[in-house]
């Protein structure tokens, strides 16, 4: 057990635990970002009347605390699983993949079970919009992450 090597060892372990809590940082903060500037448009402007109408609404305004610690959460939560995901190098494609295969999660969770829960009708317009929204919102999402997850060739 060589001194220097274990030193060059420990100098590169520090630096790529730094790298990814980095990485981590910056996905989600553009999770974050990209969330809310497709979900504010999609369910309080372009889609609100709808939304309400089908009874998926029941608040007059949304609890934002609770809305933007749930965006928080799922960008962590994704940007921490997503380094075991990737073989070799990061790619957009391969953050939009595994994106849309965790989103399945928050999509069954916020469309199938809401629906579930609450009186929305008809059920099939608002599994429609949700399936449409959600594909947006995490194909986006997951170009972000593929690009953030890039390996820096440089280091």
């Amino acid at each position: 057990s060589n001194p220097l090597h274990r030193m060059y060892l420990e100098k590169l372990l520090w630096r790529q635990i730094t790298m990814n809590i980095r990485k981590l940082g910056a996905f989600v903060v553009a999770y974050f970002v990209i969330t809310m500037a497709w979900a504010y448009p999609w369910h309080m402007v372009l889609f609100h009347d709808l939304y309400v109408q089908m009874g998926a609404f029941q608040r007059a305004a949304p609890i934002m605390p609770l809305g933007i610690t749930a965006i928080l959460i799922q960008g962590i939560v994704i940007g921490y699983l997503y380094p075991f995901f990737y073989k070799g190098q990061s790619s957009v494609r391969q953050g939009i993949v595994f994106n849309l295969i965790i989103g399945l999660m928050t999509y069954t969770a916020m469309g199938f079970a809401t629906a579930a829960k609450f009186q929305i009708e008809p059920v099939s317009t608002f599994l429609l919009y949700h399936t449409v929204f959600q594909f947006i919102q995490f194909t986006l999402t997951g170009a972000a992450l593929g690009f953030i997850f890039k390996e820096n060739k440089e280091v």
